[in-house]
């Protein structure tokens, strides 16, 4: 019997071992469609050419799949629309959320970490959040006491507590966070704390992996808000590599605190851990379009074409970084 290692819990796996590879040439497919656009300075050609790319390839997977986190609500896009079914069926069924281009401005201008998304857990395991729903986050790395940092203190008091924890002055702890203009106050709390930051113009996905990844990467914390859907994708891969992360959904208007009465929301002051975001039996992989810190870009070469993608699987704690030539 399969036993759910990251739970620590006896019960079966669902995702099979198997599946790990076919999952990964659904992302691989998207990069390989999206790196045609790099550069060219138009966001969505490139994000239609990797949703396509990869709704098709989902489709050749012995799964039985439902989009949970996608493009959009159907009827607002043709593939990838939350609810859709996937897969070629016969096999588990499993809830799926994707982001076929995570950082289209970033594919746009070839700058760096533009990376295709997919994550699939047991059925139910994945939050369902809507695609225009933002959400507040913080995350750090694993091994330390659950209760360190709390997403509704203030950023001075979770960076104190984190370099306290870590027995190092303020100075040389950097906080990774987005550059948007509501994020200015939380950027000067952070300097004037004496914090480095690290502001990245997008791919909060690879931003919160980055945070618990600190030995590699020298990002010690990541704050501020983004995407939900982006949310849920970090916790899947939070769920496989360790780490702790909170989120809080925004509903700054009656329209979408209606629609998260429609999801089944009853607390719109909520906090979700990672297990809460993503649970049970979970995998994940990426694969980079522009080079990047965590992967390499999409390589075109005269007689082949090298990807480069990172898959995780929580049931054993596994991390996998792939790199493949497929022939031209």
């Amino acid at each position: 019997m399969k036993l759910n290692k990251a739970d620590g819990e006896r019960r079966a796996a669902v995702i099979e071992r198997n599946l790990t590879l076919e999952l990964v040439r659904v992302t691989e497919r998207a990069a390989v469609a999206a790196a045609g656009w790099r550069g060219k300075g138009d966001e969505k050609a490139a994000d239609a050419a990797a949703t396509s790319a990869m709704r098709a390839e989902l489709d050749r997977v012995q799964i039985s799949g439902k989009v949970v986190i996608g493009e959009g609500e159907e009827g607002e896009v043709d593939e990838l629309y939350i609810g859709e079914n996937v897969g070629a069926g016969g096999g588990p069924e499993i809830d799926i959320a994707v982001d076929p281009l995570e950082g289209t401005t970033l594919c746009a201008k070839n700058q760096p970490d533009s990376i295709c998304v997919l994550a699939v857990a047991e059925r139910g395991g994945l939050l369902n959040v809507a695609r225009d729903l933002y959400m507040h986050k913080i995350a750090i790395g694993a091994g330390y006491a659950s209760d360190l940092v709390h997403i509704d203190r203030t950023a001075t008091e979770n960076v104190t507590a984190l370099a306290g924890a870590k027995g190092v002055p303020l100075s040389e702890i950097t906080a990774c966070v987005l550059d948007r203009p509501r994020h200015a106050s939380l950027i000067e709390e952070l300097r004037t704390a004496g914090v480095a930051v690290k502001l990245i113009s997008d791919g909060d996905i690879a931003g919160v992996i980055h945070a618990v990844n600190t030995e590699d990467t020298g990002i010690d914390i990541y704050l501020g808000s983004g995407g939900a859907p982006e949310g849920v994708l970090a916790a899947a891969a939070l769920r496989c590599i360790g780490g702790q992360m909170q989120g809080k959904l925004i509903f700054d208007s009656a329209e979408k605190r209606e629609r998260g009465t429609r999801m089944g929301i009853t607390d719109f002051n909520r906090i979700y851990d990672v297990s809460e975001l993503a649970a049970g039996d979970v995998l994940f992989t990426a694969t980079g379009v522009t080079d990047g810190s965590m992967l390499q870009g999409i390589r075109l070469r005269r007689d082949y074409i090298q990807t480069s993608t990172i898959v995780m699987r929580s049931w054993s704690q596994t991390v996998r970084w792939i790199t493949a030539r497929h022939a031209r």
